[in-house]
């Protein structure tokens, strides 16, 4: 994003620049760190804002404007269908926390739609086949891909921060909750979601509750960082994921086995050298 991004003095044009980084090994190439305190402030600072009425793709290619939601609360959340840990984790998180609120809810009572940031790889099929291969066939729930033309208007206008990295993006686990005349209402945070973190909120719009008070941003500050650790606000550490774990494990468990048969193979032909008893 953008307004994450800092540029220091240079007397070289923005052409001279990008000639002059080109021409450096990648590993002397400084990237902008991701700044969870803009982020943050960022993602508040949308709060009451009604964004641009955008048209985008939905899974078949068909244009949809942000505006046909309008009549009911909308949930929105920003993914990348290039993830393979984070976005089809949240996004399993974020199916069982609707089912959760569905219950004391009702059915029909809001909508969902998660939107591929990093274009143009997040197409109609990749978001298609992403929400196959997740499971996710909830109904009021879309998946919807922008035009790269607007990614950067759209991300700011919901507050959403992110910043590429050799691996992937860093970026915000964030819903943001609109209400039913456009305007968004709470950003929820964090990699783990319940049905009260989107209820409780869903209601409150339902029974016309007004703008909640500005947060303490000490207290939500939720930051993935895709290649290994997620930031748990709870604790205040980063966790390892539980992804990596499994993969650290297998290794472990894989050089043990190799040691463990060469160690076998060491002791039998030792065993074979030996000269028989006579």
């Amino acid at each position: 994003m953008m307004a994450l991004l800092t540029q220091s003095a240079s007397a070289a044009t923005p052409d001279q620049a990008s000639a002059e980084q080109a021409e450096q090994p990648l590993s002397t190439i400084t990237r902008p760190a991701f700044d969870q305190q803009v982020a943050l402030r960022a993602s508040q600072a949308v709060i009451g804002k009604i964004p641009a009425d955008y048209t985008l793709l939905d899974r078949e290619g068909k244009p949809v404007r942000l505006s046909s939601y309008r009549g009911k609360p909308l949930l929105v959340s920003f993914i990348y269908t290039g993830c393979f840990q984070v976005c089809p984790t949240t996004t399993r998180a974020l199916l069982n926390a609707l089912k959760a609120a569905q219950e004391g809810l009702g059915t029909n009572q809001f909508n969902v739609v998660s939107i591929g940031f990093n274009q143009p790889a997040d197409s109609p099929q990749a978001l298609k086949s992403f929400a196959r291969q997740n499971g996710i066939n909830y109904p009021n729930w879309e998946f919807l891909s922008p035009h790269r033309s607007i990614v950067d208007r759209l991300t700011q206008d919901f507050g959403f921060s992110y910043i590429a990295t050799p691996t992937g993006f860093d970026h915000l686990l964030q819903v943001t909750i609109v209400d039913a005349q456009g305007r968004i209402y709470r950003q929820v945070y964090g990699d783990t979601l319940s049905g009260d973190m989107l209820g409780d909120p869903i209601k409150q719009l339902i029974n016309n509750a007004p703008m909640p008070n500005n947060v303490d941003l000490a207290t939500i500050i939720d930051r993935v960082r895709i290649l290994c650790t997620v930031y748990d606000p709870v604790t205040g550490e980063y966790r390892v994921k539980s992804g990596l774990g499994l993969e650290v494990t297998g290794g472990l468990t894989f050089l043990i086995s190799i040691l463990w048969f060469l160690v076998a193979e060491w002791r039998t032909r030792r065993k074979s050298r030996k000269p028989s008893a006579n």
